[in-house]
């Protein structure tokens, strides 16, 4: 995650990410968010010199299912599936 405060002095940047050497210093001429009803959401960013960067958050759909004994109070899982 990226988190930003209002005045932009404050950006702690997650150990996992993506970083697009290619695209540092180029000047943008227009950025665009499109919702995407198969990949969620994609970001397409124009350079001025022509050239375009495309990026996409992917929702992926999980399976899960619990085993579980019911009755009175909490129950009691015996088993979690997730696929």
């Amino acid at each position: 995650m990226l988190f930003a405060s209002n005045s932009f002095q404050e950006v702690e940047v997650p150990r996992n990410y993506v970083e697009c050497a290619e695209v540092a210093g180029k000047t943008i001429k227009a950025l665009k968010i499109y919702e995407d009803d198969v990949d969620g959401c994609e970001t397409l960013i124009e350079f001025t010199d022509g050239t375009s960067f495309s990026s996409s958050v992917s929702y992926q759909s999980s399976v899960k299912g619990t085993l579980f004994r019911g009755g009175v109070g909490t129950p009691q899982v015996i088993r979690d599936y997730e696929v």
